[in-house]
């Protein structure tokens, strides 16, 4: 079974993360999505909350996982008997960031692999910190979030 780990914070999961996860599903076997859980980092949404919003955003594909952790990514994935980590690129300054962590986690596990998706072009723009600073100013998140969860941002707002 060929199982693939797309970590990220996931604060609160877009359209755009969830491109990446409905293309990696038809990829692999199993995609493990989870949360890393980043104690120097302050959430809007508790890592039950975004595994909650997760599970209800990925229902219709089923063989995706749903999973938080906190520690060194690569242990994590030797964990959950994956060498794959999947990781969504929206520009070049993604880029610049993600190749110093896939020769990073190269360095500590050569074994395990980084593959990188391109966004699609409707998604490029988009991040989590978009949608809650549109949300806190009480904008349209619509075509930003998935329908199932974005009455539960905009109560956090």
């Amino acid at each position: 079974m060929r199982t693939a780990v797309y970590p990220g914070s996931f604060d609160p999961i877009t359209n755009g993360h969830l491109d990446i996860i409905e293309r990696s599903s038809k990829v692999f076997d199993k995609v493990i999505v989870s949360i890393l859980t980043n104690s120097s980092k302050k959430p809007a949404f508790t890592v039950e909350e975004r595994i909650e919003m997760i599970k209800k955003a990925t229902a219709h594909i089923p063989n995706v996982e749903v999973d938080s952790f906190d520690g060194l990514l690569v242990n994590y994935v030797h964990e959950k008997k994956s060498n794959v980590i999947i990781k969504g690129l929206r520009a070049i300054s993604d880029f610049e960031y993600e190749f110093q962590m896939a020769h990073a986690n190269k360095m500590l596990a050569p074994d395990i692999e980084t593959l990188f998706m391109m966004s699609s072009n409707n998604y490029q723009y988009l991040s989590s910190s978009l949608v809650k600073e549109l949300a806190n100013l009480n904008g349209s998140i619509s075509e930003l979030v998935p329908e199932c969860i974005k009455q539960q941002i905009e109560e956090k707002f």
